[in-house]
C-alpha cells in the first residue's frame, strides 16, 4: 500500500514510518521540516494548515496517518483544531487515521479524563483540542473515512512489549509506547476495522 504519514519525523509519526516500512508498504513521510525519515521511500514538506496540499497528499495516497500535536510549548492550540475542521470541510477522498489524545476517553463515572480534577493543568490545552477534533470528526459522519486513535494516559512510555489491547471510549491499560502504538496504526491501517470511530490502545 501507498501510506502517507503527516508528522513523519515526529515521536510517532517516525514510528509508524518504521513499521509501515518493515512491513513492505511505500512511505511517504511528510513534516514542516522535509527532513528525511528513516524508512520513507519520499519526504515531502507540509504543514497541516495547509489545507490544498494536505488533501493532495490524502488523495495520492491508500491511507493517511495524522500524528500532529498542537503547540506543546505555550502557544495557542487552536490553529491544530481550526486545521482539522478545514481539512474536514475539504472532505478528501482518502483513508484517514488520526492520532488523538487519551483526554477525551471515558473514566468509568462517564465523565472525560481531562474532566478530572487531577488532570495536568499543562497537557489540558491540548486534550482540549482534541476532544474538539474528535467530535468533529463524529459530526462529519461518513463524509470521510476516518478514525481516530486515542492512545493510553501515558504515552509515551519508553518500554515496548511488541503488542498491544484495543478498547472503545475508555482506556485499556496506562501505558503504551511509540513503537506499540505504531503497530495499532499500520494494523488498522491494513485491516480497517475501525471505520467511523474513535478507539483506544494501549500496550499489552
Amino acid at each position: 500500500m501507498n501510506i502517507t504519514v503527516i508528522g513523519g519525523t515526529g515521536n510517532t509519526g517516525a514510528a509508524v514510518v518504521a513499521e509501515a516500512a518493515r512491513r513492505g508498504h511505500t512511505v511517504t513521510s511528510a513534516s514542516r521540516s522535509g527532513r528525511h525519515a528513516e524508512g520513507a521511500a519520499k519526504d515531502a514538506t507540509a504543514d497541516l494548515t495547509d489545507t490544498a496540499a494536505i488533501v493532495d497528499l490524502i488523495n495520492a495516497a491508500d491511507a493517511t496517518v495524522i500524528a500532529v500535536s498542537p503547540d506543546r510549548t505555550g502557544g495557542p492550540v487552536q490553529p491544530t483544531v481550526d486545521a482539522f475542521k478545514a481539512l474536514i470541510a475539504a472532505r478528501p477522498t482518502g483513508r484517514l487515521v488520526i492520532v488523538g489524545g487519551a483526554g477525551s476517553l471515558l473514566a468509568a463515572d462517564g465523565k472525560r479524563l481531562l474532566d478530572s480534577p487531577d488532570f495536568p493543568a499543562e497537557i489540558r490545552p491540548e486534550a482540549l483540542a482534541f476532544s474538539e477534533v474528535l467530535e468533529a470528526f463524529r459530526a462529519a459522519g461518513d463524509a470521510l473515512a476516518w478514525t481516530l486513535v486515542s492512545p493510553a494516559p501515558a504515552y509515551p512510555s519508553e518500554q515496548s512489549t511488541g503488542a498491544y489491547v484495543v478498547g472503545k471510549d475508555s482506556p485499556v491499560g496506562a501505558n503504551l509506547s511509540p513503537a506499540d502504538l505504531a503497530i495499532a496504526l499500520v494494523d488498522e491501517i491494513e485491516r480497517d476495522a475501525h471505520r467511523g470511530e474513535r478507539f483506544a490502545v494501549a500496550s499489552a
